[in-house]
């Protein structure tokens, strides 16, 4: 057992630097800094996102409420936004209940930002600019999803039968968990995130956007093309930096989305969410037509200092807290 922090005081100090770079970033733009709650009483109703869940006993909650730690502070930030915030962002703790590994913590760093009148064009643009001012990068390759899963694996993702995605799964060994599938969407995201995610973004950083519609999460659907959704994910170097969207403002299709996603986790059985109302309500009230982007201090300091684990950058891993 240590009571020394993982990251060396030199790491933590570069890691000080970056963030106020990134501070005044924003301020440079006029986007206010916000400070949203941890913990909420709904959760992330996404099938492959598991949050940590804890219990308030106090006054107003003698029998206890129920409370998750969030896994993005993406819903806060929105009712912001409905509420007319303007731009924002935040840098704060986010939790996942997930793995513990080279990328991953289960208390993690998110820089989370939205920027009204934009759409994810714009962003993409944006998130460009930041990268090349902390990393010192090359300006970014941007590729569709379309395009990348192509280029690499010779299958069009859009046109693929889900025997077609089996079958190429199964050439890059992944067939024990490719035949238990028998459907698009966890057979698209397994070829990329195991083949193609490490052949992209090498030299420079390679934005990828237009995800199908069936990773659409929380993005806008394509009107000149139903198949494929306003998000985009930034790679870099093997790690998965950001996730961005032309933010979906249907309240109906929001929650339509998020029964759906409950259906999903019973069928895989795993616990069904509670529902963020709160976030339905606002966006009934109107959310302003914006993107917004999810990006990972953490990874981005790794990139940064040219380390190849988080405990490099971390005060205090998961193991030493």
């Amino acid at each position: 057992m240590s009571w020394q922090p993982s990251a060396s005081i030199s790491q933590l100090r570069q890691r000080s630097e970056i963030i106020a770079k990134i501070r005044q970033f924003f301020a440079q733009r006029q986007v206010m800094e916000v400070d949203t709650p941890a913990m909420s009483s709904a959760a992330v109703t996404d099938p492959y996102l598991c949050s940590f869940a804890t219990t308030f006993v106090g006054p107003g909650a003698s029998q206890g409420m129920p409370l998750h730690l969030v896994t993005s502070p993406e819903f806060h930030m929105k009712r912001l936004l409905c509420a007319g915030s303007g731009c924002i962002y935040q840098i704060g703790k986010s939790f996942r209940n997930e793995e513990n590994s080279r990328y991953h913590n289960p208390e993690f760093t998110m820089l989370e930002w939205y920027r009204v009148g934009f759409d994810d064009r714009d962003l993409m643009n944006e998130v460009a600019e930041l990268l090349m001012l902390v990393l010192g990068c090359q300006p970014p390759q941007r590729l569709s999803y379309q395009q990348a899963f192509l280029q690499v694996t010779g299958l069009d993702p859009l046109t693929a039968s889900v025997a077609e995605l089996q079958a190429l799964a199964v050439e890059h060994g992944l067939g024990d968990v490719a035949m238990q599938e028998s459907t698009h969407a966890p057979l698209q995201q397994m070829i990329f995130s195991m083949v193609v995610e490490s052949k992209i973004g090498i030299e420079r950083p390679c934005m990828v956007c237009d995800f199908p519609a069936n990773q659409a999460a929380l993005a806008r659907i394509c009107p000149d093309d139903a198949r494929v959704a306003r998000r985009f994910e930034v790679y870099y170097q093997g790690i998965e930096l950001a996730n961005g969207f032309f933010e979906l403002d249907d309240a109906d299709e929001q929650l339509a989305r998020f029964e759906a996603d409950n259906r999903a986790r019973k069928a895989m059985g795993v616990a069904e969410s509670p529902i963020d109302y709160r976030l339905i309500e606002a966006l009934k009230q109107g959310l302003p037509k914006c993107a917004g982007v999810a990006l990972g201090i953490d990874r981005l300091v790794m990139l940064a200092l040219g380390v190849d684990h988080i405990d490099q950058v971390v005060g205090f891993t998961v193991d030493r807290a």
